[in-house]
Order: C-alpha cells, then structure tokens, then sequence
C-alpha cells in the first residue's frame, strides 16, 4: 500500500524534480508561434505494452478523475449494483451538475437509504454555465450532488452500505473501500501506487504512471463481455452524456468516434481506449486543458482513427477580432 502524502506536505525532492518533457502542442497566432505546451504522452497497445512516446511516461503522475472507470470497476467488485447503465456512467464520469445528473445521483443515494448529505464532496455549483446561470438569478446556494464527483461519491457509498461497511469515514484511505481502490487501480496498472494525496473531491487520489493508466483503461475495452470491467466501459460508452455533459469534449468525442471510450482529468491529463487498438494517455506539464483535445487527437490518429472523425478536436481555432487567425495543434513530436 502507497504512503500516503500529507495535506499539507510535499513529496519527497526526487519527485518533485521535473522531467525535460517535449512540446507536445503548439499555438499560432497569425502564423507566428505563440505559446506551447509540454508534457508527456503514451499509447500502448491492446495488451498494455507501449507502441508509442513522447516525455517521461514512466514518471508518477496524478491521473485525478482519468482514474474513475478503474475506480468504479473496484466498486463493482466490493458489491456496488448500478440499476441502469446511466448510474454506471455517471458513477465513473465527471458530470456537469444538469438536472438529469442530480436526479440520477440522488436516486442511487435513496435506493441505498442516504442522501446527499451523505456526499462527502464539497458543494459546488452546476459546471454546465446555462443551469449555473438560472441557480445564480434565483439564488440558489452551491450542492454536494451538483459537484463534479457526486456521482463517484455516491457510487463508493453504495459498495460500502452493500459490503457492510461504515459510510463515515468512507473517504479515508485506511477504509477498507479505499484498500480495495487501490488495490484495483495498481493491478490493473501493472504497478504499484506511487502516492496517496487528497484530490479536488476530498477522496484520495491514486498517482500512477502515465503507461500504466493507459494500461488500466485499455483492459477496460478489452475485457471479455459481462465482466465488471467491461460493463463500465460498455455504460460509459453507450451513455457518454452521464459521463461528461452537454457540450463536453467526453461525451461529443464518445458520440464521434465508434467504441471510443475516453475520460478526462484535471491538470492537464486525458486518457482514451478502443478495443483492439490500444490506449493513449498524456498529461501537459502546465496543467491547462488548452491543449488536451489536439494533443488527444494526435495519439488516437496513432491508433487508426480517421482525421475526418477528430477534425473538431486535432486543430482547435485561435481567434483574432471577429475571424479565425490561427490554431492550437499538436507538435511535430506527436508525428509518430
């Protein structure tokens, strides 16, 4: 089991050196090179074995909400029973707080006798800006359930009232839910936990490589049908707006890309898999989310997909005054 970090702490200074990583994407304006960000990326095939790289993939780094469908699947296994594949979804997604997303965590709350009080996430605001605006004009004070993570926090809450387990405490990582998490996470990664910090929700997060979180979301696609694995990715896919949310590159990229299963997380990481091609996993130095999409796009060209299919997401529009002047698109180093 991983060492946890402290809140407050730092990890120990060999961690905290940062690699030469490369420029990964590029920003022009007006034909003149603006910006870049770096980073590191990975794509591995079916099996988990790497095909391709780009930076220090080897390096631990924190996945944050990329690890949810690993997650879910150790959920699954500790006696979690989603009754549709939206619950699974949203179980594993980062959804937007829209209505339908808080309807759906505050039914599985209720079927296993809690409520959102329960929620040991923060509250928070919807992230969708057109239900946030109509909550701000009637004065409506931020929700545990319209927080990002409600929907994994009300899936680890189930597995534990299924498993017999104490809810308090459930986001300690001495839980035996957290064990189990961990446990799942490092198996399917191939490799052990680097560390244990506090993530943005208040549940622990889990640090992996980069080869070993494309690992562990390439056996998702690739598990046999009717396994736990394989149903979390088979929900993510076949309801990728409870993963995500209206107009979220998760669920527009799911619904572009046949099979395509893909997860975001904070700071700069996103990860994609799809079955009998192999994964990509990548995360940019800066933490920004400027350059995720074409970056993203560059490794699942590597893995066969047409160009016309991520056309909306391999060069993303620079504007200038009322037109278009330039592109944020990945660097020569992801011309594999």
């Amino acid at each position: 089991m991983a060492v946890p970090v402290s809140q407050e702490g730092s990890a120990p200074a060999a961690d905290a050196a940062w690699p030469d990583n490369p420029v990964l994407v590029e920003v022009w304006r007006s034909g003149f090179l603006e910006s870049v960000h770096r980073g590191a990326l990975v794509v591995v095939d079916p099996a988990g074995a790497v095909a391709a790289a780009a930076g220090a993939v080897d390096r631990p780094v924190l996945p944050r909400s990329a690890n949810k469908p690993v997650q879910a699947t150790a959920l699954l296994a500790c006696g979690w029973a989603p009754r549709s594949v939206e619950e699974t979804a949203i179980g594993a997604g980062s959804h937007s707080g829209e209505d339908g997303h808080r309807e759906t965590v505050a039914g599985m709350l209720a079927a296993v006798g809690l409520g959102p009080d329960d929620l040991g996430c923060p509250p928070a605001l919807p992230a969708h800006e057109p239900t946030r605006a109509a909550w701000l004009a009637a004065g409506r004070r931020p929700e545990r359930s319209a927080m990002n993570c409600s929907g994994k926090h009300a899936a680890m809450l189930s597995a534990c009232v299924a498993a017999g387990w104490p809810t308090e405490g459930y986001l300690d990582p001495a839980h035996p839910l957290q064990r189990a998490v961990e446990e799942r996470l490092a198996a399917t990664a191939e490799e052990p936990v680097a560390a244990v910090v506090v993530d943005g929700c208040g549940a622990p997060q889990h640090a992996l490589t980069l080869t070993g979180l494309a690992r562990g979301i390439a056996a998702l696609v690739e598990a046999p049908a009717g396994s736990g694995e394989r149903s979390v990715a088979d929900a993510m896919r076949a309801a990728p707006w409870y993963v995500a949310g209206t107009g979220r590159e998760d669920t527009e990229l799911m619904g572009a890309v046949p099979g395509l299963l893909v997860k975001v997380g904070a700071d700069g990481v996103h990860v994609a898999a799809l079955p009998g091609r192999g994964a990509v996993a990548l995360k940019l130095d800066d933490g920004g989310d400027r350059g995720r999409t074409p970056a993203l796009a560059a490794g699942l060209r590597r893995l066969g997909v047409p160009a016309e299919q991520l056309a909306r997401w391999l060069l993303t529009p620079v504007t200038g005054g009322e037109g278009v002047v330039g592109q944020v698109r990945a660097a020569p180093s992801l011309t594999f």
